[in-house]
């Protein structure tokens, strides 16, 4: 936790001597920077941000309430404490300096007894919460690791001599999400492949999305058809599920010897199939999302792959994602962005749709895990 020798202190004042007295007070305990006015001050606290600003109100130019508003909107002091040291005490005033975003409210004149003991008090409880925010970010660095550590690191290592080309790659929008994805094969020689979505965000998620991975693992094997995969795993999640989550859930099993892929879908978005450079959706019947209830009965669909078609996999993390002006990447656009490339591996396609996804967002924030899986028949 940060000793409160090394916070810093932004003094904002008009008045010289008002900041001769606060200096002369704080100087021993904290690091100090000065400012005689509101511009002044905003562009000390974009250069060296405080960890406590004392500001007051009656300012040529900009006002202390405007410097406060300010503050709170600029991402290096959102959360920096701010006390008001004012002459203006009536309730009005102190209920404005509240309402521009003020931790405290102290009136003029003031004993610096007192100013040194909201002072240590603010930038107590500043420490504070700077420390256990630094522990939940390690946790959550933790978390991601054993997260990512949990989804196959290699799957084109698992379709290798199949003649079959896989490559995926999974985003979240957190440090942890739900969104999941698996290429094993099978001891019959066929290859399993699935894509998930967990309901939710975050740690939830991210717990849920492990259980179903090791659903997926375990009962796959046994499992004779997609839909009977998609069964059972649904069944054991349903059988302890006390919040109610639930996971979308796309499976596959593709037979290399006769390049036949048959699927099903426990309320995922359709797969694309990409072939001579057209896209388009592969025929679905979802069923119920899987981990409500037990008995999910999944239709089973099919497709022959020819040499060079692709199956692209992906969670709606792709189609909704949404640009500054509130508008998705949608459907139209996510087959518009796999047509027209004809021989692109596997690996470039994940890439390119990718890319297209974060070009559409620009700078607006992730607003949902993204995960895509393409399977290319080679030969």
């Amino acid at each position: 936790m940060k000793e409160l020798s090394d916070c810093r202190v932004l003094i904002v004042d008009d008045a010289k001597a008002n900041l001769d007295i606060l200096v002369e007070g704080l100087k021993s305990d904290h690091k100090l920077s000065l400012a005689l006015n509101g511009e002044m001050a905003l562009q000390i606290a974009t250069r060296t941000p405080p960890d406590l600003v004392l500001l007051d109100i009656m300012m040529p130019g900009m006002d202390g309430y405007e410097v406060c508003r300010r503050l709170r909107q600029m991402p290096e002091t959102a959360e920096v404490p701010i006390m008001f040291l004012s002459s203006l005490e009536e309730v009005q005033n102190k209920t404005r300096g509240f309402e521009a975003g003020a931790n405290d409210y102290l009136t003029k004149p003031f004993e610096m007894l007192e100013v040194k003991a909201r002072v240590r008090s603010l930038l107590k409880a500043k420490a504070y919460a700077d420390a256990v925010k630094e522990k939940i970010a390690y946790d959550l660095r933790i978390a991601r690791e054993i997260q990512m550590g949990i989804l196959p690191p290699d799957v084109s290592g698992v379709t290798e001599g199949t003649g079959l080309e896989a490559h995926a790659i999974l985003h979240p929008a957190q440090a942890v999400g739900g969104d999941l994805y698996e290429v094993m094969r099978l001891p019959d020689g066929n290859l399993v492949a699935v894509m998930g979505d967990v309901s939710g965000k975050g740690i939830p998620a991210a717990l849920f999305m492990a259980v179903t991975m090791t659903l997926v693992r375990a009962l796959a094997p046994d499992s004779r058809t997609p839909a009977e995969i998609l069964r059972r795993v649904s069944d054991a999640l349903a059988s302890q599920n006390p919040r109610n989550m639930f996971v979308t859930i796309l499976c596959a099993i593709y037979d290399p010897r006769t390049g036949r892929l048959d699927y099903a879908s426990a309320g995922h978005p359709p797969p694309v199939l990409v072939r001579d450079g057209k896209a388009e959706f592969l025929p679905l019947e979802p069923d119920m999302v899987a981990g409500i209830m037990a008995g999910l009965a999944a239709p089973g669909q099919s497709v022959q792959l020819q040499v060079g078609d692709l199956v692209v996999f992906y969670t709606d993390g792709v189609t909704e994602a949404f640009n500054a002006a509130g508008v998705l990447y949608g459907e139209s656009q996510l087959l518009a962005e796999l047509s027209g490339q004809p021989g692109r591996t596997a690996a470039e396609t994940t890439e390119a749709l990718l890319r297209s996804v974060r070009a559409h967002a620009g700078g607006h924030p992730q607003s949902d895990d993204i995960a895509v899986l393409a399977l290319r028949r080679t030969k």
